[in-house]
């Protein structure tokens, strides 16, 4: 999965932008400021002119986003990290193509942690 760097993002601000709409639950907020629902202006594609993708939003969220330090209790080698479930508009993402899928404006993205201490 792609990184996606400061300056990379200064040059697709330029392109159009999609407002969406990210979420966390199950403990995930705590990684995300405490905040649960997050409004977000983003690029519609990205340096290379391709579609943002899920795979782009996750780094996006972890580099512009998240305030937490521990990074690995949200993604593991690069990839959404095994127990967190996702919904994209009410939908598993598993129905969606899951990281590849191309975000489109107005979409609600919904991360749950399924993952619970003992």
């Amino acid at each position: 999965m792609e990184t996606v760097s400061d300056e990379q993002l200064a040059k697709t601000q330029a392109t159009p932008q999609i407002n969406v709409v990210v979420e966390f639950s199950g403990g995930l907020e705590m990684l995300f400021s405490d905040k649960r629902h997050h409004e977000l202006s983003l690029p519609s594609r990205t340096e290379d002119s391709s579609p943002i993708t899920i795979a782009w939003l996750i780094q996006y969220l972890c580099q512009h986003t998240m305030d937490d330090p521990r990074r690995e209790l949200f993604v593991l080698d690069q990839h959404l990290r095994p127990g967190i479930l996702v919904l994209i508009n009410d939908a598993d993402w598993e129905l969606e193509g899951e990281e590849a899928y191309e975000i489109q404006d107005k979409d609600n993205i919904l991360f749950v942690s399924t993952l619970h201490g003992g």
